[in-house]
């Protein structure tokens, strides 16, 4: 609260907190972080209790415990004395996972000897609430990328939302990863095959919004430029970066040019014989 109050100077009154509300593994609702709360001075009825606020295990047994987190009003006007997730005026900015228990494979929830807190704070999240924006992807972060995919598609971002993020995100992380001074490069591998599964991802979801044409190294000039002052080694690899993308992009043009023809192959004999079998 200090953060958000007190440095980012985001509005107290606008603060909306849920809390883990009791489910059928563990019925009693976190008392103690509603408490903390509202000796912070949050209003009783802008806390929300929420079963389905606990995280984990990551598999059947590990670490786990509920989660509290913190939503902010973008919405029009003030905003309801009472406060509702589902609401769309409001937009969750951070989570914390209090890691107190681990679940074994019985079942139970045993409490851990070191608790930890699991803490998430988005970056464009809190970036878009302090401009008052309800789209993490309306940021000067990522405004620029959207910009560029709408020249090349000649669609705009309102027209289809999720294959804008995807392209824009998963384009975004390739140039990342490409620019780490440890040269990784696309592969069918390890660190390479991560890379490899965004780049091709990225190329499938453009052709939702008509861009045939290789793109990816233009689009990636716009996020190299953007974030260059913070991120140099995006400057200093760029020659490695944009030449790997054309690489992937024209071999995947390739792979998926031979795919189609054994596919309208496969789909001309079965018209064949379904023609035969009605003649007959």
């Amino acid at each position: 609260l200090e953060l958000l109050v007190g440095i980012l100077k985001l509005n107290k009154n606008k603060l909306g907190i849920s809390v883990f509300g009791g489910n059928d593994d563990v019925p009693e609702h976190d008392q103690e972080s509603e408490e903390l709360w509202l000796d912070l001075g949050i209003p009783q009825e802008r806390i929300c209790k929420i079963k389905d606020n606990w995280w984990g295990p990551a598999g059947e047994t590990g670490p786990c415990g509920p989660d509290t987190e913190i939503f902010y009003w973008v919405g029009e006007g003030e905003p309801p004395a009472k406060f509702n997730e589902d609401d769309e005026g409001w937009v969750e900015i951070w989570n914390n996972v209090l890691m107190q228990y681990n679940k074994t494979a019985e079942g139970k929830f045993v409490p851990l000897a070191q608790k930890n807190v699991d803490t998430g704070m988005g970056l464009e999240r809190t970036l878009a609430v302090l401009n008052s924006l309800d789209d993490n992807y309306m940021t000067e972060l990522f405004l620029p990328i959207i910009q560029k995919i709408e020249d090349l598609a000649g669609k705009k971002y309102a027209d289809d939302k999720r294959s804008f993020r995807i392209v824009a995100d998963h384009i975004r992380s390739a140039v990342f990863i490409l620019g780490d001074p440890c040269n990784i490069a696309p592969d069918n591998k390890d660190q390479g095959y991560v890379l490899r599964r965004l780049i091709r991802r990225a190329i499938c979801v453009a052709k939702n919004l008509n861009i045939e044409k290789e793109f990816t190294a233009e689009l990636a000039q716009v996020i190299i430029k953007n974030y260059q002052n913070e991120y140099k080694e995006l400057f200093d690899n760029e020659e490695f970066i944009l030449e790997q993308l054309k690489q992937e992009e024209s071999k995947f043009s390739q792979t998926l040019s031979k795919g189609l023809k054994e596919f309208e192959k496969l789909i001309s004999q079965k018209i064949g014989r379904a023609s035969c079998r009605e003649r007959v």
